[in-house]
């Protein structure tokens, strides 16, 4: 008997309520029969490894939805046992293709495969366009605030540094773990309080 359909607890991803023609909506995580869907639709195109549909998933949606490696193989070894995915040992390694049930299933919800993957673009579009329009509005606010005289150059090392935190942010924080989101807010907090500190003892600079 195959095991139980694998749970969303760990999913990481926001913001479905409801997958269908009219795309996602606000409310729960992505389910566990939704990640399956997105898997199969993988593998009729190419077989993969694990890893491979983690890093599929992430650039189809524009890095809106890394679903983990907590999730994904759990997943797979869920359509192993269906008899819906087949495994080849590669080394240590499993490659994972589709399997004529596998072909059967995709093919009879191959609308709700297509939905979720317009979806997860549209949002993750949505997603890029907000951070463009945050970036743009927080470096104004940081170069007015840097340079209130117009003095132009004057802290552009300084200024290449933020640039460089936010685009480091903007890269690790969607999808992270909780504990490495908690280790960032830890690292951001040691910043400012050393920072504070330089101001303090030298005031004037």
């Amino acid at each position: 008997m195959p095991a139980m359909c694998p749970h969303d607890e760990h999913h990481h991803f926001h913001s479905p309520r409801h997958l269908g023609r009219r795309g996602l909506h606000a409310g729960r995580k992505l389910g566990g029969r939704d990640l399956q869907l997105l898997i199969l639709a993988l593998l009729a195109e190419s077989p993969s490894h694990g890893y491979e549909l983690i890093r599929q998933i992430e650039e189809r949606s524009a890095g809106f939805y890394v679903p983990s490696p907590g999730v994904v193989y759990p997943a797979l070894t869920y359509l192993e046992e269906l008899e819906q995915v087949r495994a080849e040992a590669e080394g240590n390694k499993k490659r994972y293709s589709l399997t004529d049930q596998g072909h059967g299933r995709l093919a009879a919800h191959r609308e709700a495969a297509d939905a979720l993957f317009a979806a997860l673009a549209e949002l993750g579009a949505k997603m890029a366009r907000a951070r463009r329009a945050f970036d743009g509005e927080a470096a104004q606010a940081e170069e007015g605030a840097l340079a209130p005289d117009g003095e132009a150059g004057r802290h552009a090392g300084v200024d290449e540094a933020r640039h460089a935190l936010r685009h480091a942010l903007h890269e690790v924080l969607p999808g992270c773990e909780p504990d490495v989101r908690d280790a960032i807010a830890d690292i951001l907090r040691r910043a400012a309080r050393d920072i504070q500190a330089l101001g303090r003892r030298n005031p004037a600079a």
